[in-house]
């Protein structure tokens, strides 16, 4: 078959950098930067060198399973679905929709999958749709949603057009998060004429290259928030012209920070109010934007933070603005809104829970809803290009939870620890083996997307993900017949098959809501992929907001605009530019009823009204039997989330370990390289210790993706293992980056 190089991109992290892969014999044998991406420009870091581990596992499944007494006995695709579609038609027809859900979406490196597991959830009426981004952003996109108009309207930072960058929770140096992010990192801690200002515990690598680092303490990012917008209101520094014209509801809250303690808030945050001072004079002197990330998110007062961080933002008048925090183009939103005022919009029937991350639910919630004895508990799970068992919080909840349920599917490439448990396992092929592609908005005013092709053909029984949705749809009577003339119209020009395709769906009722599957039967029984045509049919079908911004990036209008870039896109495997915001009136973009910015939030009206220095001593007040605070999720170079399950990737690193300041080390008689325990209310783990002063006294640092069974050998510390899902904010998200616990000596 020879040898090729093939551009691709990587999947192991939401950035994609563009990759060229050395194909001989059809296997990938070498990896290097592709320098035509036009959005990463030959930036890549070591995880994308090194897919070769992803795509080529030892645990590689290589036909669909069926779980018989204890153990999984291979049948045909045919049996598989007859038998997974019959079991679901059971429970929906006897418990309803609620017995269902759908838990996907969350590859780093797809996201078609989603489009189809979210229309089969639909299809069969159900809601209950769970994913990583309820995992991570679900108070965060909940306030976008209030603040801005959509939950989905995600207001990244415009760092090109920036003066100052304020990093606040975020590790970009190892976490990334922005395209090419150390590369904007180090370009801004070199430049005279701007600032890094870095929000951290910790003396991150990031914190380490800042101009500024307020080294706030744990789990006070709420309280600092919002004495910086006390200070600034009392200093006189709010934009009040700003205000004026793009804010609403601010005589509602400007009250909450009129006789705030400010002195007293910074002294509980640990941090001189003089440092702080300045660095407020310089958010309403400088033209910046802010990047807050999982210290954020997931820290304590989870939604609170992200609230003050908006309001703080709103004060200092950055946002919609050149070189603020902005709204951008978007060739497709990642989710829907999902408002709960909407008595039509589902919440959870145990935990009262709802959809606020853009439509998806938090997946901390399942292990009740499963377990609960209402009626209506969760019965069938479907599980797809995600791993439950080592990415979500409080694995021995999920365990529990999952081997009561009366079906569990699982897509999968490998036989992952959710596989394990699974009454079905569903071969998939990789995301080097079939079509795929990402939304994550990173850019602004460009538009960027790269559609992945296959550059190996599979070698076994294996399907996209999406293929798989699309048989079980059928199976279920949820795709209508279509009509032969249609699938002949598919072999020919793709405007008139769309002509005639649209003409028919004028008259099925059903065509529209089953449309992916459709396309997928049809354009995709050619193309042999089910995510190709959804493309070219989300392309075709495009808002026009988005048909806009094509035509500024070059795309010219007309009835053919979608088509036109459907084939750009396969013409320029290394990604494509293929729309350009309006970077004049960013304004535009905000959806809220009053067209402002609102920041008045009724139900965190309460909660930030009390919040201060009193509250907050009262609130970061330890338990007794677990004095220390683990952050259950660092960020390093040796850890994908659980994509990367060959521990040989990282032979000679210490990938994985307890990382504590050494005066707690010494306090316990340990040495660097020691084994360690650490010890929280969900339960204990013990690992090898690494001593460094980039920790903090009195935190923990453990990685995430770690603890994976491969070849009959668990490598690493399982940290979900240490967290409990019922440590979570309001809204779901769990607070991994406040987790009480203890160290010990290893038993």
């Amino acid at each position: 078959m020879g040898s090729r190089w093939q551009k691709t991109g990587c999947v192991l992290c939401a950035q994609n950098c563009g990759l060229e892969v050395l194909v001989e014999n059809n296997r990938i044998t070498r990896v290097k930067p592709d320098r035509d991406n036009p959005r990463s420009q030959g930036y890549v870091c070591r995880k994308g060198l090194n897919v070769i581990y992803h795509q080529y596992p030892e645990d590689r499944l290589t036909k669909p399973l069926k779980r018989v007494g204890n153990g999984f006995e291979p049948i045909s695709w045919g049996e598989a679905m007859d038998e997974i579609s019959h079991e679901i038609s059971l429970l929906v027809g006897t418990h309803g929709p609620r017995s269902l859900a759908y838990m996907g979406g969350s590859a780093q490196g797809g996201n078609f999958e989603a489009t189809f597991g979210v229309s089969l959830l639909r299809g069969l009426g159900s809601q209950y749709y769970y994913s990583s981004a309820g995992q991570e952003f679900s108070g965060s996109w909940w306030v976008f949603g209030r603040m801005l108009g959509k939950q989905y309207n995600i207001a990244i930072p415009h760092e090109e057009a920036a003066e100052m960058l304020v990093g606040w929770g975020w590790n970009g140096m190892m976490s990334h998060q922005m395209p090419q992010a150390r590369k904007v990192l180090k370009g801004f801690s070199k430049d005279s004429e701007r600032l890094l200002v870095v929000v951290d515990p910790r003396k991150s690598e990031t914190a380490a290259i800042a101009d500024i680092h307020l080294a706030v303490r744990p789990g006070t990012d709420a309280l600092l928030a919002k004495a910086m917008i006390a200070l600034i209101l009392h200093e006189g520094w709010e934009k009040t012209d700003y205000i004026r014209h793009h804010v609403s509801g601010w005589e509602k809250i400007s009250p909450w920070f009129e006789n705030f303690d400010i002195s007293a808030a910074l002294n509980v945050c640990e941090l001189e109010y003089e440092q702080v001072r300045k660095v407020c004079r310089l958010m309403t002197t400088r033209r910046w934007c802010m990047h807050p990330d999982l210290g954020i998110y997931m820290g304590r007062n989870s939604t609170l933070n992200s609230y003050f961080l908006n309001i703080l933002g709103a004060v200092c008048g950055i946002f919609c603005v050149p070189g603020g925090n902005v709204i951008p183009g978007m060739i497709m939103p990642m989710g829907f809104h999902a408002d709960e005022r909407n008595p039509e919009i589902w919440r959870t029937v145990a935990t009262h829970m709802p959809p606020a991350a853009a439509g998806s639910f938090p997946p901390n919630v399942m292990p009740e809803e499963i377990l609960s004895d209402h009626p209506d508990r969760l019965r069938a799970v479907l599980v797809s290009a995600c791993n439950p068992l080592r990415s979500y919080a409080d694995t021995q909840a999920f365990e529990a939870a999952f081997k009561e349920l009366d079906l569990l599917v699982v897509n999968d490439i490998v036989m992952s620890e959710t596989a394990r448990l699974a009454h079905y396992v569903l071969p998939c092929r990789t995301f080097y083996e079939s079509w795929d592609g990402t939304f994550f908005p990173w850019t602004f005013p460009k538009v960027f997307f790269q559609m992945r092709g296959p550059v190996v053909e599979p070698e076994g029984a294996y399907l996209e993900a999406a293929q798989i949705f699309t048989v079980l749809a059928d199976r279920l009577g949820l795709v209508p017949e279509i009509p032969d003339d249609i699938h002949r119209a598919a072999e020919g020009d793709r405007l008139a098959f769309g002509a005639r395709l649209m003409q028919w769906a004028a008259s099925e009722p059903r065509a529209m809501k089953s449309m992916p599957f459709i396309l997928a039967k049809t354009l995709g029984r050619l193309w042999n992929s089910a995510a190709l045509p959804a493309l070219w049919g989300m392309l075709m079908t495009a808002p026009e907001a988005f048909r806009k911004n094509a035509a500024r990036a070059g795309f010219d209008p007309g009835m053919d605009q979608g088509d036109r870039i459907f084939q750009g896109l396969m013409d320029h495997p290394q990604g494509l530019w293929v729309g350009e915001a309006d970077r004049d009136d960013n304004m535009a973009a905000i959806k809220t009823a009053s067209g402002k910015i609102e920041v008045h939030i009724p139900e965190l009206a309460d909660e930030a009204m009390k919040i201060d220095a009193a509250s907050e001593t009262l609130g970061l007040q330890l338990p007794a039997e677990f004095p220390m605070i683990l952050n259950a999720g660092r960020h390093m170079d040796y850890n994908a989330n659980t994509l990367m399950r060959n521990p040989e990737w990282n032979r000679g690193k210490r990938a994985c370990t307890v990382a504590v300041h050494p005066d707690d080390a010494a306090s316990l008689g340990l040495e660097d390289g020691d084994r360690m325990q650490v010890e929280t209310e969900a339960g204990r783990a013990v690992g090898e210790l690494q001593v460094s002063r980039q920790v903090r006294m009195g935190t923990v640092l453990i990685p995430h993706g770690f603890g994976l069974n491969y070849q009959g050998r668990v490598y690493g510390i399982n940290v979900n293992q240490l967290t409990k899902n019922t440590h979570r904010d309001p809204l779901g998200t769990p607070l991994h980056r406040y987790v009480p616990c203890r160290l010990a000596q290893a038993k």
